[in-house]
């Protein structure tokens, strides 16, 4: 204590002074460089993403985003932030009743962390959902490889999502997803069926499937079958093939 006092002051105000400035420093830093939000153990942004981007990043954009790309269109996930995927963006925005200026920043972001699960499938779909599997076997035993399945599964409940958004937010239930080869001989798949391939599900829910297979046109689904097309009067199939096959006559599709 005698020590502090016996310092002169001008050198005490000093002190203070440089304190004082280095928390102003501080508080400042944190404002103009915020923490990015986490989404906990799935995916997470570190950056604004606007059209002229380009990278993995703009690719998760586009896997969540490709459900917004109009009617009869689809987004590629290419990583290129292009004008398809600005006007998704647009899109989902609107959906959501953010600002619809197509840039991805912090309050897309956060309307897209709130969407996912840790392992970034949206919070109203599973992969245990969308394995139909015979039993749920996982996505091995189709033509592609494990990984190559699960990310064609990812996006397909994406899109599946912004479906059920544009429902009202009410059940899509999955009657068949995923199939090995083995499970969909057995039930009498067609031999390059989209199931195989993590590409495909059929629905029933609340709704009317004429209901579902004319909003899911606006949803980047080609294929769309359902009533009035054969074997397909008790559910509605969508994949997410990128021509369109669409047959729903009962449905005027």
């Amino acid at each position: 204590m005698s020590h502090l006092i016996g310092r002169p002051l001008p050198r005490i105000a000093a002190l203070l002074l440089l304190f004082a400035a280095m928390l102003t420093t501080t508080v400042v830093a944190q404002v103009v460089n915020p923490t990015a939000a986490h989404a906990d153990g799935c995916y997470t942004w570190g950056r604004s993403l606007a059209q002229g981007t380009s990278g993995a990043d703009v690719t998760q954009l586009q896997i969540r985003v490709a459900g917004y790309p109009a009617y009869g269109a689809h987004i590629a996930t290419d990583g290129v932030f292009g004008p398809a995927t600005k006007a998704a963006v647009q899109r989902f925005q609107s959906a959501y009743g953010l600002t619809a200026d197509g840039v991805a920043g912090p309050a897309t972001f956060s309307k897209l962390y709130a969407l996912q699960d840790d392992d970034c499938t949206p919070i109203h779909f599973t992969y245990a959902e969308l394995d139909d599997g015979c039993g749920g076997s996982g996505y091995d035993g189709g033509p592609l490889s494990e990984a190559a399945t699960k990310a064609n599964a990812l996006q397909t409940m994406w899109q599946l999502e912004a479906l059920r958004h544009a429902l009202g937010d009410q059940p899509l239930n999955i009657s068949s997803g995923f199939r090995s080869i083995p499970c969909n001989r057995s039930v009498g798949g067609a031999s390059n069926s989209e199931h195989l391939y993590g590409r495909s599900a059929d629905l029933t829910g609340v709704h009317s499937f004429c209901t579902m297979a004319k909003q899911a046109r606006y949803h980047g689904f080609g294929g769309i079958l359902g009533p009035g097309y054969p074997d397909h009067n008790d559910h509605t199939h969508l994949d997410i093939r990128t021509s369109n096959f669409w047959s729903a006559p009962n449905c005027g599709i």
